[in-house]
């Protein structure tokens, strides 16, 4: 079982940056797939990007691509989520998700997908 505690959340101008990262309790973090999610009031939660158990492969959603970065340091249990060129649109709470997998490759982009959830970090992108 895994544990994970977003954190780096704020508000940000639009056309800025911000880092967020989840942090995993357990010894076995490089055993799942990680993955982060967003969720805005009144829509249903979405994929943002997720990364394969040894970093080697990462997936975005077509929103985020190029802006985005997802990287993972199993050292410290963490994975990140570098956001720039931000927009009003990215306005949401996002969660970072940990599914365990023997596949180390792979990634996955559905909610349904994953075991284990942080609580979330807000994100408020002003103009």
């Amino acid at each position: 079982q895994v544990q994970l505690v977003e954190s780096g959340g704020g508000v940000v101008q639009a056309g800025g940056s911000l880092r967020l990262s989840c942090v995993a309790s357990g010894r076995t973090f490089s055993t799942y797939a990680v993955g982060w999610f967003r969720q805005a009031p009144g829509k249903e939660r979405e994929f943002v990007a997720a990364i394969s158990r040894g970093g080697g492969t990462t997936s975005y959603a077509d929103s985020v691509k190029g802006r985005f970065t997802i990287s993972r340091d199993n050292a410290v249990n963490t994975v990140y989520l570098q956001m720039d060129s931000l927009k009003l649109e990215d306005t949401a709470a996002y969660y970072c998700a940990a599914r365990s997998t023997s596949l180390y490759d792979w990634t996955y982009s559905v909610v349904n997908y994953y075991d284990y959830w942080g609580q979330g970090t807000q994100l408020t992108v002003s103009s």
